[in-house]
């Protein structure tokens, strides 16, 4: 029994240690593959000195995600090695004897500790390097009310979903899986269609695109594209930062775009339209039906598999705690799946960055490849991107192709 508990800590430490290890790897290569020349497809956008402003920031951020990261590993290291999990443990079952209370309070006291914990991280990654880079606009007090509209979230989502699925657990033992599984297949085709209606306005104001150039150009895209929409909202993304974005929500009748107010400032008409070409695509080449179905199928072997090891006491013995527990196994079964999880990544990212691909083909093929080609340009210099990555780290965390790929296969449709 010891030596089984040794072995099975040992691997648990040997996957953080190799993950945190790559991740560091894959970092470096990403810093060093800066170039001092601004490539010449963005010289219309950059000046030099933007160019080597947008570096200085990405250097910044790597730097202090190596902090972070470094500091995460020291965490979950000292909470292995002294059996932090096991001493939450008997806090939990000291407090109450019900499986589902135990479950409850442990994740409770794992996830506040954690949050207060990544406070001060958070507070130094907006209020300095955001701020120093001209993005920030959140004040103390607009973080301070949305982190507690998170626990507030926290509490009447996470906590039932928690509870229900050990439940589940108690109840029907192994085949809990089933039963999770079409929980959260639930959850996520109601969240993706009510989303913007009971989430977003606890965060950001919604207003209708007023009448007017943008609305008609955009509503003129959807009947061109074969799109049936009629919702169109601006959110005021511009009190917390600069940055800007668009996106598509909902399923079926439900669906409505959303754009950044940021976006409608930096952006001509012409160009939001083609960022909106491009997510129609989307849509119209079936990529979010198979993005739902793919996550579904997925989260499905997980909790298969996570049901063949969950009774397994040797998982809850690996955190050090004597009492196996579904919570214990649980961070056990997490930590190991980690490689999995991340192969499974890749292939995830490879979809999208083909799929990425053929959204821009889909607007291209509307007439509106120039327009995306300057729409790219300008958010790219907007948000300061990385223009430059190199291409293991692009394999490994891009799930977009890199702003010059995706200008250059723009710029050959046009030959």
């Amino acid at each position: 029994m010891v030596a089984m508990h040794n072995t099975l800590f040992y691997i648990i430490i040997a996957v953080i240690l190799a993950n945190y290890l790559l991740d560091r790897y894959l970092e470096w290569l990403n810093d060093r593959n800066w170039s001092a020349t601004l490539p010449p497809e963005l010289s219309d956008v950059y000046d030099p000195k933007e160019y080597e402003r947008s570096q200085r920031y990405h250097r910044d951020n790597n730097r202090f995600e190596w902090l972070t990261s470094t500091f995460q590993l020291l965490v979950i290291l000292a909470m292995l090695f002294f059996n932090g999990f096991a001493l939450v443990d008997s806090w939990a079952r000291n407090l109450v004897t019900h499986p589902v209370g135990i479950s409850l309070v442990f994740f409770g006291i794992i996830a506040l500790a954690s949050d207060i914990i990544s406070i001060p991280f958070s507070v130094y990654e907006i209020f300095v390097i955001e701020e120093r880079y001209g993005f920030n606009k959140t004040t103390p007090k607009i973080f301070i009310t949305d982190k507690l509209k998170g626990y507030l979230l926290s509490l009447l989502i996470g906590v039932p979903l928690v509870a229900l699925i050990v439940w589940f657990y108690t109840v029907t033992g192994k085949s809990f899986w089933l039963y999770t599984w079409g929980l959260i297949v639930f959850f996520l085709v109601f969240m993706n269609m009510f989303y913007s209606d009971l989430i977003v306005p606890l965060f950001n104001k919604q207003t209708p695109l007023p009448e007017g150039e943008l609305r008609n150009a955009i509503l003129s895209l959807a009947e061109k594209a074969g799109f049936p929409l009629k919702d169109i909202y601006v959110i005021d993304s511009s009190k917390r930062s600069t940055k800007s974005n668009a996106y598509f929500t909902g399923l079926g009748p439900r669906k409505r775009i959303v754009l950044y107010d940021t976006l409608v400032q930096d952006l001509t008409p012409e160009e939001i339209t083609a960022t909106l070409a491009h997510e129609i695509g989307h849509y119209r080449l079936k990529h979010t039906r198979l993005g739902l179905i793919l996550s579904v199928i997925q989260t499905g072997i997980t909790l298969f598999l996570l049901s063949l090891f969950i009774d397994n006491p040797e998982l809850s013995s690996a955190l050090g705690s004597t009492k196996p527990g579904f919570h214990l196994s649980l961070i056990a079964f997490g930590l190991l799946y980690s490689p999995i999880s991340m192969v499974l990544g890749l292939g995830a990212n490879f979809l999208s960055r083909k799929h990425e691909y053929a959204a821009d083909r889909f607007a291209a093929k509307l007439g509106f490849s120039n327009s995306l080609i300057s729409a790219l340009k300008k958010l790219s210099a907007k948000n300061l991107s990385n223009l430059t990555p190199h291409p293991v780290y692009v394999f490994f965390h891009y799930s977009h192709p890199t702003l010059l790929q995706r200008i250059r296969a723009l710029y050959s449709l046009t030959k």
